[in-house]
C-alpha cells in the first residue's frame, strides 16, 4: 500500500525491496537501468519452492515494466529438470542456465529469491519468501507418488498435474504476501478457481465496449502496490475495487485488468471472445 511521503509522480518507476540479509528496504533497479541478474534458488521440490519461482518471476515482470533489463537463472541442488517443469506449468518465464556463473554478463546487481530457511550463494540483496504448507487431502486424484511420500507431495503431483488450473494456485499465492507463511486447502484454492472464472468472465464481458485508458489514481494505486516491497496482495485488492467501482467504463476496467495482468501472469484475458 502507499507509504508515508511516496513520490505521487510515476515517471521513473521506484521498486524498492526488503532485503533479507541487513532487513533494509533497497532499490531493485540499479541506476541508469543497468543489467539486473535474479537467481531463484531452491532446495527442493516443494510448494514453498514453487513460491520462490512465483516470487523471481513477478520481480522479473515488475523490474522489466520499469525498464530494466533481467537475466534469470535458476539453481538447485537435485530435481532441476522437475522445478523447470513446475515452472512452465505455473506461467513462469522460463530460466537461464545457471551452471556458469563465473563468465556473467557484466550485471549491475544480484537479487537472490529465497526460502527464508535457506542461504543464498554469494553477495547480493535477498528476497526471501516464507514457507507454504498444504493441509488436508490432495486436490483431486494426483499422479503416483512414491511408497510413503507425504501428503504434501501428493497434493504437488495434483496441482501441478495435466489439466489443473495453474491460474489458481497462482492466484492463491499471489493472495498472500510472500513473507506471511501460506497454508493451502481445497477449499482456498478453490475460491481462488471461482474468483479467476469470474474476473476472466468479466474481462471478456467487458472487453465488447469501447476501450478508455486505466484512471490515473488507479494506475498510480497499482504501481504503488507493486513498487512497495511487491505488495501483489495490494495489487489485487485494486483490482476488487475497480471490478465494484461506479463511475468506471467498462473499456478502463478492462485495460486495467489486461496491465495489471502484465504483471501477475494470470491470463485474465484468456476467454475473450467466447460465447456467453
Amino acid at each position: 500500500m502507499p507509504t508515508s511521503g511516496r513520490r505521487r509522480a510515476y515517471a521513473r518507476a521506484v521498486l524498492r525491496i526488503l532485503d533479507a540479509r541487513t532487513g533494509e528496504s533497497v532499490s531493485a533497479a540499479p541506476a541508469r537501468r543497468g543489467l539486473t541478474r535474479i537467481e531463484a534458488y531452491a532446495s527442493g521440490l516443494d510448494l514453498t519452492a514453487l513460491r520462490v519461482l512465483l516470487t523471481a518471476d513477478v520481480l522479473v515482470r515488475a523490474l522489466e515494466l520499469g525498464g530494466t533489463p533481467v537475466w534469470t537463472i535458476l539453481t538447485a541442488p537435485r530435481r532441476l529438470a522437475e522445478l523447470r517443469a513446475a515452472a512452465t506449468t505455473l506461467s513462469v518465464r522460463p530460466f537461464e542456465d545457471g551452471r556458469d556463473l563465473a563468465s556473467g554478463l557484466g550485471e549491475a546487481q544480484v537479487l537472490h529469491v529465497t526460502g527464508e530457511r535457506d542461504t543464498a550463494p554469494g553477495s547480493g540483496t535477498v528476497v526471501a519468501v516464507a514457507p507454504v504448507t498444504w493441509t488436508g487431502e490432495p486436490p483431486g486424484p494426483a499422479a503416483a507418488a512414491p511408497p510413503g511420500a507425504p501428503a504434501a507431495d501428493a497434493a504437488l503431483r495434483a496441482l501441478l498435474s495435466a489439466g489443473a488450473d495453474s491460474g489458481a494456485l497462482r492466484l492463491a499465492l499471489l493472495s498472500v504476501p510472500r513473507a506471511a507463511p501460506a497454508a493451502l486447502d481445497t477449499e482456498r484454492l478453490g475460491e481462488a478457481a471461482r474468483t479467476l472464472a469470474r474476473w476472466r468472465r468479466a474481462v471478456a464481458g467487458w472487453a465488447r465496449q469501447p476501450s478508455r485508458p486505466v484512471p490515473e489514481e488507479v494506475r498510480r494505486r497499482l504501481r504503488a502496490a507493486w513498487e512497495d516491497d511487491l505488495d501483489l496482495p495490494g495489487v489485487l485488492g485494486v483490482l476488487g475495487d475497480v471490478e465494484c467501482a461506479r463511475g468506471i467504463p467498462d473499456g478502463a476496467r478492462f485495460e486495467t485488468y489486461a496491465y495489471a495482468d502484465r504483471l501477475l501472469a494470470l491470463d485474465l484475458p484468456r476467454d475473450l471472445g467466447s460465447l456467453g
